[in-house]
């Protein structure tokens, strides 16, 4: 790596070259870094926002999912059937679904050796439980913090191979050559010198960037991501990477004072569903206003344990996602709280006590086989899964005396920036791994993202260590092909810093942009709507430089987000106006809204109706987005089939001593 400075916008920048930029700090990230470094590429640096932000690192569940293949048991499983799993999902990729499935054992393996405690018996099975989306026992788990525990663990790595490390670096620009085919370098915004004109800017100059920036997380509102989690997917659409099944993503009830998802255990131990007035009176459990009976609602609670994502096909015949449209119209639309309460059982209870004998036979046999037909809400957890409770209690929640309060919440992007087989970019040397990698399809096994985020990082430095060793481009033709971007993006920054003022407003624009996407682009859509909010969005970023406010240069950083968040706004919103003017119906886990469809449950207001996707057309294809100059333009393609190879083994054997298969 070399460090020099050149002069550019009348400001001296400091410049950095070498091979590979990783961006992020998450699993993904860490990842990306620390297999470089194993396939022999050692000139390579990491940028972060901050070491300890990101969503690997602050976000859960009751027991966090990793998916893999069956390693314990006498299930039959094989790398065909785990990517047909994951194949069948809709709108996926079949070469990245057999990746994904070939891949995970020794991504899975290279995590239990650096020490993440994935449990296994006293003959080494990793023993596993079944999932959502899942047909077999695939799953397995290292407690409510196992993304935390990868990073840590990952994060060790880095630090022996003393990889350097840019902490408290924002990437505000993806620079490229002038047809935008090929990625040659990053401008970003050191936060740790917002004040110094001379240092807030950096430029890094290298061959290859590693694109792990996560979701887009400040897209919304109502979301579980940790506040420390933003993205950065639209300086990539921006510099011309395609986005790829940008209407998909998830959606799911989880608790907001404590940002956390209440998937498994927190619904299967059967808590209260109640409802009051902004100011906590007029309690009310509103969940028995529309199931007919205590037994289908107990049945819809326990099994949104495992069907957590809103999902509009199990929103019929009073399924689990009936639930979140409840949660959705006591919080949304009749401007109410909601709680869940462990404390007492829920409606249908006599004295107090719960009659487990009303419960449906997969409700009762999994709380008999767990020992919990007994108690409260709280005693069956504590019983089941007690760091559950204890990762409450550590954030100031009591679950024995205090309600916890909840909302539907954006949880996952399900698609992302588009990627192949090596998860590069269609704009050459840049690859998306991670949350931001689109490699999920509509539906997708609880926990498969954390093994295709260790997936797609391995596969990218594979291919750079084998393929994309060399230099960077030379200054000379460096700043000849970027310069115009470097000095828009500065030159942008430097003119929001002239007209600081008290009264700052870059807070409020992102609370707009948040609240925008949630109401229009979240797991309730409408036409109407999402047209609406685009147009919106679309006027935001056309006059974002006169209406953007800095109160000092410490909130530049604050500013360049909001620009990435309208981008990747307005490229969201488009996709989803588009999808359903193609005639898409409600699927994945958003439901549009449909005159001619279903009420979920009778009572219900006719703004609910909808139709379930049938549409085998849409679902065996992807939709590409492209972005420029504020609007978008779409693409629809075939998925690719997964592929059928020979694999003879002298065939694979030669083609692999050749170096053949990283091609």
């Amino acid at each position: 790596m070399k460090e020099e400075r050149i002069s550019l916008c009348g400001r001296s920048i400091r410049t950095f070259s070498l091979n590979t930029v990783v961006v992020g700090s998450g699993a993904a990230g860490l990842n990306a870094a620390d297999r470089l470094v194993h396939f022999g590429q050692k000139d390579i640096a990491l940028i972060t926002e901050g070491w300890n932000m990101g969503t690997s690192r602050n976000t859960g569940s009751d027991k966090q999912t990793y998916y893999k293949l069956t390693l314990g048991g006498d299930t039959p499983d094989s790398v065909m059937d785990m990517a047909e799993t994951l194949f069948k999902g809709g709108a996926m990729d079949g070469d990245i679904a057999l990746a994904e499935a070939a891949m995970s054992v020794g991504c899975f393996h290279h995590l239990v050796e650096i020490g993440v405690p994935f449990p296994h018996n006293r003959f080494g099975e990793y023993v596993g439980y079944q999932t959502d989306h899942d047909p077999r026992q695939r799953a397995t788990s290292a407690g409510p913090l196992t993304s935390r525990m990868m990073t840590e663990c990952l994060q060790k790595q880095v630090l022996q191979k003393k990889i350097r490390i840019f902490d408290g670096y924002q990437a505000i620009a993806v620079l490229t050559n002038r047809d935008k085919s090929r990625a040659v370098g990053l401008l970003a915004l050191d936060r740790n010198h917002p004040e110094s004109p001379d240092e807030r800017y950096v430029i890094f100059r290298c061959t290859n960037i590693v694109y792990a920036t996560g979701g887009p997380a400040g897209l919304y509102h109502t979301s579980v991501y940790p506040e420390s989690q933003t993205g950065g997917t639209g300086i990539a659409l921006e510099a011309g990477a395609k986005g790829k099944n940008l209407t998909e993503s998830q959606y799911g009830i989880a608790s907001i004072q404590f940002r956390w998802n209440l998937s498994g255990t927190y619904q299967q131990v059967l808590p209260r569903y109640v409802s009051t007035k902004k100011d906590g009176s007029d309690e009310r459990e509103f969940l028995s206003d529309t199931f007919p009976d205590a037994g289908k609602m107990l049945d819809a609670i326990f099994l949104k344990g495992y069907q957590w994502p809103f999902d509009p096909g199990k929103v019929l015949k009073f399924g689990s996602s009936l639930i979140d449209i409840l949660v959705y119209r006591e919080t949304v639309r009749k401007g109410r709280r909601v709680f869940l309460d462990y404390t007492r059982n829920p409606a249908g209870s006599s004295g107090g006590d719960l009659n487990f004998d009303i419960l449906g036979r997969e409700s009762h046999t999994y709380l008999k086989n767990s020992g919990a037909l007994f108690g409260t809400p709280i005693e069956r957890l504590k019983h089941m899964n007690q760091p559950a409770v204890d990762l409450y209690r550590n954030h100031g929640i009591d679950l024995e005396k205090d309600y916890l309060e909840i909302a539907v919440c954006a949880q996952h992007n399900n698609g992302g920036l588009s990627g192949s087989l090596w998860w590069e970019s269609n704009l050459l040397h840049f690859f998306p791994v991670g949350e931001g990698n689109g490699s999920h399809g509509i539906y997708r096994p609880g926990g498969s993202a954390l093994n295709s985020g260790q997936v797609g990082s391995t596969r990218a430095a594979q291919y750079i260590a084998a393929n994309y060793a060399g230099e960077p481009v030379d200054w000379e033709s460096f700043l000849q092909e970027t310069g115009p971007v470097l000095e828009a993006r500065i030159r942008l920054g430097e003119a929001l810093l002239e007209k600081t003022d008290p009264e700052s407003n870059v807070r409020q624009m992102r609370e707009r942009i948040g609240r925008r996407t949630s109401d229009a682009g979240a797991h309730i859509r409408s036409l109407s709507g999402a047209q609406a909010a685009l147009e919106e969005a679309k006027g935001d970023l056309a006059s974002f430089r006169e209406q953007t406010c800095l109160s000092s240069p410490s909130e530049l950083y604050y500013a360049y987000q909001n620009l990435d968040l309208l981008i990747t706004q307005i490229a969201y919103l488009s996709a989803i106006v588009d999808y359903i003017r193609q005639g898409g119906k409600s699927r994945g886990s958003y439901l549009i809204a449909d005159p001619q469809g279903q009420l979920p449950a009778e009572g219900l207001e006719e703004s609910f109706r909808f139709s379930v996707s049938e549409d085998a057309f849409l679902s065996d294809r992807i939709q590409e987005v492209s972005y420029g100059n504020g609007s978008c333009s779409m693409h629809w393609r075939p998925v690719r089939p997964i592929p059928k190879e020979n694999d003879w083994f002298e065939n694979v054997w030669a083609d692999y001593r050749k170096g053949n298969v990283l091609r």
